[in-house]
């Protein structure tokens, strides 16, 4: 099936619910007007459709093959590669001084969103050189930044983060790769990196490694790590490409989904590739020494967003798929009386899969469109308590937007496959692509558990839930003005709305008191429910874009605007709020009055 890009929503969202004329009216935003937005939207969409997006399926049958140390990617990545960075797309959120566009990230997240509806494993590749990106920008010096940024932008070069080891898992601390100064500037690296997404490839000129490793006497745990970058290829001093420095791919991995990505295995400073005659892979460090966490995370921060912006594109395309497939495929009467078969879209059941699929897309879609705003804001205002706001807000649903946009996409795939019934486990249709594709996502960049422990921790328990409340408080003024909407022909539709959604905040704020309370005196009994939590927010603060959609939809509506697209609008927002919403309280209960069942076996009773 071909994708097409849902260009009207996004623009709805980044317009009606994400507030881009307030965006544009930030320092350096001027020109993010909603024409440019459009225009930027609009040749995206043509790129992804007509170059990406047809790559998807011979991803996932002719994948990334590695031989005597070399991957050869997939037929046509390289070719599409080239394109994307030729056309300022790897740019688009990054500084103009080093060839970037300078657009807000708002404008960037659709772009984000389609590149990976598109095609997943092609997405990847420029995923990591942004959070690369990031992290230079954050912590790099000056002669880091002129060599490797603008190579960065362009697509010349790609960026990769090395955190996990074979010993070490998600627990960091438990990292033993070692970083050995040479006295000159420049470290030898030695150890083994798994898990490796596009650490070897033949898409570009030079990959370069963000490596987390030891200095000589670092103390021991997260507080003795360092960062540095490892190009594959040596850089000269002039900026050209010298010998290949101390680093190969031992092995590539075979995986459930995103086969056509290269997920490789790398080892560093063994000697194959000796530099100067001896071994050790030639690194330069990051900032200062055993701060390495703290400059990683910078660039783990803005992947998980973009992970979660992967959930809302595979999610988007497999429903995509879903719909197109029930309109067209014919089979048994409909249940109200019909002479002959019908397509399944007349189904009372096909129905509500494909609207549990397609309003927690645009759920999803509006939460993280809302987050990115609000990203900008901290970036780019002058006004301080507007920054503190918007970065307590934005650091509050990172979490929810990889957590939350990552497990419905497993959900949204899987319903997309139910949908297809028996075509579904076949192949050739495509389905079963989405729903293998997107089994990775709530893994990455930290699965939900860690997700879902950070919201707990550092985001609810930390501030007494302050920021949480603050949320919560929105969301119920929302409500209220929905309850008391006079609008004139969809009144009832928002009052429902707006029961649902009181009923919601009421359960979320619930919960916060219950962590805030007992966080320190039955912490397991807590995190037993932290990814309950997390799902819960991601319900409540996506049927919250939703009512805001639904009453700006409304408005519309009774000027004199005849769109289908708004009727539509209220209408997913109505189900949302009955069959998603209207799960809030059962999870509330669960959490706060549930976490001795989770907890009452022993170890050996599994």
């Amino acid at each position: 099936m071909k994708y097409k890009a849902p260009l009207q929503d996004m623009l709805f969202v980044i317009n009606e619910l994400a507030d881009l004329e307030s965006v544009a009216k930030l320092p350096g935003f001027e020109e993010a007007t909603n024409e440019m937005a459009r225009e930027v939207l609009t040749q995206n969409a043509r790129f992804v459709e007509d170059v990406i997006a047809p790559l998807n399926r011979i991803g996932d049958t002719n994948y990334s093959t590695l031989k005597d140390g070399v991957v050869t990617t997939t037929p046509g990545f390289k070719e599409a590669f080239k394109q994307y960075g030729a056309a300022g797309w790897q740019g688009v959120q990054h500084d103009t001084e080093f060839g970037g566009q300078g657009l807000p990230k708002l404008i960037a997240t659709p772009c984000i969103e389609m590149l990976n509806a598109a095609c997943l494993s092609f997405a990847l590749c420029p995923l990591l050189t942004d959070g690369a990106i990031e992290a230079l920008m954050t912590a790099g010096s000056d002669e880091q930044k002129q060599t490797y940024l603008a190579n960065f932008v362009s697509g010349k070069w790609t960026g990769t983060m090395n955190l996990t080891e074979a010993q070490a898992g998600s627990d960091l601390a438990l990292v033993r790769s070692r970083a050995v100064p040479e006295g000159d500037g420049t470290y030898r690296v030695f150890g083994e990196k798994i898990y490796i997404t596009y650490g070897e490839h033949d898409m570009a000129e030079n990959i370069v490694h963000l490596v987390l490793a030891r200095v000589p006497d670092a103390p021991e745990g997260v507080k003795g790590i360092s960062l540095f970058t490892v190009p594959k290829v040596l850089v000269n001093k002039d900026g050209s490409l010298g010998e290949h420095n101390d680093v190969y791919c031992a092995s590539i991995e075979h995986k459930l989904g995103i086969k056509a990505s290269p997920t490789a295995v790398l080892v560093f400073g063994d000697g194959t590739f000796e530099v100067g005659g001896k071994a050790g892979a030639i690194g330069q460090l990051v900032g200062e020494e055993n701060r390495g966490l703290e400059y990683m995370f910078v660039m783990m921060n803005a992947a998980r967003f973009q992970v979660g912006m992967q959930g809302v594109g595979i999610a988007d395309r497999a429903y995509q798929q879903a719909a197109n497939y029930a309109r067209d495929r014919v089979q048994s009467r409909d249940l109200a009386g019909s002479k002959g078969p019908v397509t399944i879209i007349h189904h009372p059941d096909v129905r509500r899969m494909l609207m549990l699929m397609r309003s927690q897309v645009e759920a999803s879609r509006a939460l993280a469109y809302v987050t990115a705003a609000a990203y900008d804001v901290v970036h780019k205002s002058t006004d301080a308590e507007a920054k503190k706001q918007n970065q307590a807000f934005y650091e509050f649903l990172v979490p929810i937007v990889k957590g939350w946009s990552t497990e419905l996409s497993v959900e949204v795939a899987s319903l997309g496959v139910q949908v297809h019934g028996g075509m579904g486990v076949i192949e050739e249709t495509g389905a079963a692509q989405h729903y293998r594709d997107a089994r990775i996502l709530p893994i990455y960049e930290g699965t939900t558990a860690i997700q879902a422990n950070d919201l707990i921790g550092r985001k609810t328990v930390r501030d007494g839930g302050a920021t949480a409340k603050t949320i919560v408080a929105h969301v119920r003024r929302t409500a209220a003005k929905l309850a008391g909407s006079g609008s004139k022909g969809h009144a009832a539709d928002l009052a429902a709305i707006a029961v649902r959604l009181q009923a919601g905040a009421k359960a979320m704020e619930d919960v916060v008191d219950y962590i805030v309370k007992d966080a320190k005196s039955d912490v397991k009994g807590v995190f037993a429910g932290s990814v309950p939590y997390l799902k819960l927010c991601g319900i409540v603060l996506g049927g919250w874009q939703m009512a805001r959609a639904a009453e700006i939809a409304a408005t519309h509506l009774d000027g004199g605007s005849g769109n289908d697209f708004y009727a539509a609008k209220i209408a997913t927002a109505r189900f949302f709020a009955d069959h998603l919403l209207g799960q809030a309280g059962g999870m509330r209960d669960a959490i706060v009055e549930g976490s001795g069942a989770v907890m009452a076996l022993t170890a050996e009773q599994f």
